[in-house]
């Protein structure tokens, strides 16, 4: 069993006009299971209730359901993208959404998320306060293009960081999809007393760095909520988003049946095209992918040894002929 202390959250404007963020519950304590964040796409009209759509469509459906696995949580999504479906918006651009949610069972929980709030599950045991290192056990991989670029080699990660175009997401839920996009959704049970899951809009990471988060968390001097209060000062130092949180504390754990494997995976890459990747790193790519697939190299050896046999034979055959006194190959008439 998996015992949570109280969940904490925020959610503020920053400096937008209007609050695209939506959290499901409204009210939470320690026997809520279901936890959802969602982003409502910055520039695009009813971005708000987009989120909202999804929020309170995925999190009802999910909070019905006494444990929450892979095909559960799918048939929930397809009913939070009929919601999205089903809204009459007045306007000539399409509302779309982020969409992060953790699922806390008996014995595991699920995480699934979709654009780029984020998802962490940090142990801070294992952070290191002289490296300022560890403590992350799950971080989810954002859906957009500075990722992207990030993971082809285009870019630093210190590049990354003032990105010009650190807006642009590359999957999110929007209605009238003739393909809808998937969600990168697992399920773990290596969870522990003292961990922290924390859900958060893209608007918190502004100003707030990974190794910065888990150095809070880590902290032996503050509780929950001092711990909070110290990530929503960071937040508040000129960022320009709605930045919005979950903190959910982990009290105590007794998992009796454990998964079969660490983790399952629902889709990943559906519907999404892969990076641009010069034509210098895919060569490089191709030849690494050869030298360390060991299958190939098992046919090119097959190859190699045949051939260093057919030289053998080819020279043990001269030797023998020139050792041969008077040899003639060929009959003289």
């Amino acid at each position: 069993m998996i015992s949570i202390r109280q969940p904490l959250f925020f959610s503020e404007l920053g400096e937008k006009s209007n609050q695209e963020d939506s959290l499901f519950p409204a009210i939470a304590d320690t026997q809520t299971r279901v936890f959802i964040l969602c982003d409502g796409m910055g520039g695009h009209d009813y971005g708000e209730v987009a989120s909202q759509t999804v929020c309170y469509s995925l999190g009802t459906y999910l909070s019905s359901c006494s444990s929450v696995d892979i095909p559960t949580f799918d048939t929930g999504l397809s009913k939070a993208y009929d919601a999205l479906d089903s809204l009459d918006c007045d306007t000539d651009k399409t509302p779309g959404t982020t969409m992060t949610c953790l699922c806390i069972n008996p014995d595991n929980f699920l995480v699934s998320h979709i654009g780029d709030s984020r998802i962490y599950h940090i142990r801070p045991s294992l952070f290191n306060a002289k490296t300022k290192r560890g403590g992350i056990l799950y971080q989810s991989s954002d859906h957009s293009l500075v990722n992207d670029l990030l993971k082809a080699g285009e870019i630093t990660p210190e590049e990354a960081r003032d990105f010009p175009r650190k807006n642009v997401i590359t999957r999110a839920m929007q209605p009238y999809l003739d393909r809808r996009f998937a969600a990168d959704t697992y399920v773990f049970d290596n969870v522990a007393s003292g961990d922290y899951f924390f859900l958060c809009s893209d608007g918190v990471m502004e100003h707030l760095f990974t190794d910065t988060l888990c150095e809070i968390l880590a902290s032996t001097t503050l509780n929950d909520i001092e711990k909070l209060r110290a990530i929503k000062i960071i937040c508040q130092t000129g960022t320009r988003d709605n930045y919005s949180c979950w903190l959910i504390p982990v009290d105590r754990v007794q998992i009796i049946n454990r998964l079969p494997t660490s983790s399952t995976i629902l889709a990943s890459e559906a519907g999404i095209s892969e990076p641009k990747i010069p034509r210098r790193k895919k060569i490089a790519k191709a030849i690494n992918s050869f030298f360390t697939n060991s299958e190939a190299w098992q046919i090119i050896s097959f190859y190699i040894w045949i051939f260093l046999s057919i030289i053998l034979v080819v020279f043990l055959l001269y030797i023998f002929l020139k050792l041969i006194p008077n040899y003639e190959p060929w009959p003289q008439r």
